[in-house]
């Protein structure tokens, strides 16, 4: 992956020190994410991008779209445009022509322009490092800033796509009615040692194994573990780890 930003990994915060009621054991949560490390010890994001910038305009475009979609699009915008300066240079019909391939793409470059704005008007052309801040970009939501708060600037949160949403749900993890209820339980259950790298290894595990049509149980480390009322199988995939994340365009 194309990757500019900071990789420093902070310790992890809790929001609250209550731990929520679990299906799961404290030891069984360990063992969970443990054979996730081992399986992706290094797992990264999949959304390509150069810098802070670059990587919150790629999130805010991957709503509704997938990772590829938005990575096929963005490959030729940032090569023109990777900083807020450039961006508002090239204007927004220009940025339509180059992500028309995205769904939503009119309001999504609209958005872009004006986090691209508002980044040089308000934060001295600078992503801003709160929340609270990144919240205020057009465009921007809990999801995506929780994102880069992690793999721009190393802090551990959980950004809860559809992929998390549905996995927490699916496998009682965290069952929660909103994307917000999920984030809380998941920040409060994965063992602090495991939190900087949990969302990345839930958004794989469900874009791969535990798929949204048909979870492929057959080929999951967890499936003895998984209390999933869908699960087709008891015996665990051999915990072995994976070969590395290949990003970029196919020869």
């Amino acid at each position: 992956m194309k990757n500019g930003t900071v990789k420093k990994k902070v310790a992890p915060r809790r929001k609250a020190p209550a731990r929520p009621k679990s299906l799961y054991s404290q030891d069984t949560l360990k063992e969970i994410f443990r054979r996730f490390s081992i399986q992706r010890p290094e797992p990264k994001g999949e959304l390509e991008h150069v810098n802070p910038f670059t990587l919150v305009v790629a999130v805010a475009l991957s709503a509704q779209a997938t990772d590829a979609g938005v990575n096929k699009a963005t490959r030729a915008l940032f090569k023109v445009a990777d900083t807020p300066e450039k961006m508002l240079a090239l204007g927004e019909e220009k940025v339509r022509d180059y992500i028309k391939t995205i769904g939503l793409y009119r309001n999504k470059a609209k958005n872009v322009i004006a986090l691209s704005r508002m980044l040089v008007e308000n934060f001295g052309s600078e992503v801003p490092r709160t929340r609270e801040e990144l919240v205020l970009l057009p465009g921007v939501g809990r999801k995506t800033a929780n994102v880069v708060l992690s793999m721009a600037f190393g802090e551990a949160t959980m950004a809860v796509d559809t992929h998390i949403f549905r996995i927490a749900n699916r496998l009682r993890l965290a069952p929660g009615k909103t994307p917000d209820e999920v984030e809380d339980k998941l920040m409060r259950l994965i063992p602090d040692e495991y939190l900087y790298h949990a969302h990345h290894w839930l958004i794989l595990h469900g874009r791969y194994c535990c798929k949204a049509r048909r979870p492929e149980c057959e080929h999951c480390v967890i499936a003895d573990l998984c209390l999933s009322p869908e699960k087709t199988c008891d015996v665990p995939a051999p915990l072995v780890e994976l070969p590395p994340q290949l990003f970029g365009p196919t020869p």
